[in-house]
């Protein structure tokens, strides 16, 4: 086929040159790119969130709670590029710029301009316990549609998340 033929169809439906095949299914595939999509909107979200408390962290804690701060904000991140190929790779898109991530996204964002080191290790313990359950919530669409690779992925995020929240309750007591 010569590019004046392919194009019309790419124009009629720009999404088909973007189309992965999968033996999931059709139906698999939206949900599973829904689910992971999901949670690719709250990694980010919750990505910027730890790096913002890890630049603004201030008191006599700072060392420790900046370094912890740094290497859960590696973790998030290192999700989300896993996270958006798994999605094409299911034959699903995924996002596109931040404005879709604020509108796919539910954690909330934190714009204050001073949050206490206390609060923040709080809210991110909360942030990150919520996490966790979509976390659960995309693994059993994973598991529902047999897709063996994604509920792989997400149980060792799982794990991960747990135990920032862990870090998070332990570096908070009081």
């Amino acid at each position: 086929m010569t590019q004046a033929t392919h194009t019309p169809a790419l124009h009629a439906h720009p999404d088909a040159a973007l189309h992965t095949p999968s033996d999931l299914g059709s139906t698999a595939s939206r949900d599973i790119s829904a689910a992971l999509n999901g949670l690719l909107a709250d990694a980010f979200a919750l990505y910027l969130k730890t790096k913002n408390f890890h630049w603004h962290v201030s008191g006599p804690h700072f060392r420790d709670y900046h370094l912890l701060l740094d290497e859960q904000g590696d973790q998030l991140y290192a999700m989300t590029d896993p996270l958006a190929e798994r999605v094409r790779k299911v034959g699903g898109t995924t996002l596109r710029s931040i404005g879709h991530i604020a509108r796919q996204q539910r954690i909330k964002d934190n714009d204050a301009v001073y949050v206490t080191p206390e609060d923040m290790l709080a809210e991110l313990r909360e942030d990150n316990a919520a996490l966790a359950g979509r976390l659960r919530e995309a693994h059993a669409v994973c598991e529902e549609h047999r897709d063996i690779a994604a509920a792989s992925l997400i149980e060792n995020w799982l794990d991960e998340t747990e135990r920032r929240c862990w870090f998070l309750f332990e570096a908070g007591r009081r």
